[in-house]
């Protein structure tokens, strides 16, 4: 199943949802679920694997724990960043 920003326009509440039924869908129905999204955090808790793409070009490619460090954020998005673990989940904190 192939989704181009499935989140977007969607509040914080049915994106969560939205992410949860694709997360069962791949779980219990056994179903490859490709998405695009441009939420690195979004894509960190709930993919099992991230392909990072900057200017048609992968960049990095791995599981959230190999693509959510600091260092790759910066290749990707020109930024530096932290990175926190909550709830086991890598997530980047960007503001400033």
């Amino acid at each position: 199943m192939l989704f181009d920003e499935p989140l977007n326009n969607l509040d914080m509440k049915h994106a969560v949802g939205m992410m949860k039924l694709l997360r069962r869908a791949a779980d219990d129905l056994g179903k490859t679920i490709v998405l695009v999204l441009h939420d690195i955090n979004v894509a960190s808790c709930h993919s099992d694997y991230i392909v990072a793409i900057r200017d048609g070009a992968i960049i990095r490619h791995g599981s959230p724990d190999e693509t959510m460090t600091s260092e790759v954020i910066r290749d990707i998005y020109d930024m530096d960043v932290t990175i926190q673990e909550t709830r086991g989940r890598k997530i980047t904190i960007y503001y400033t």
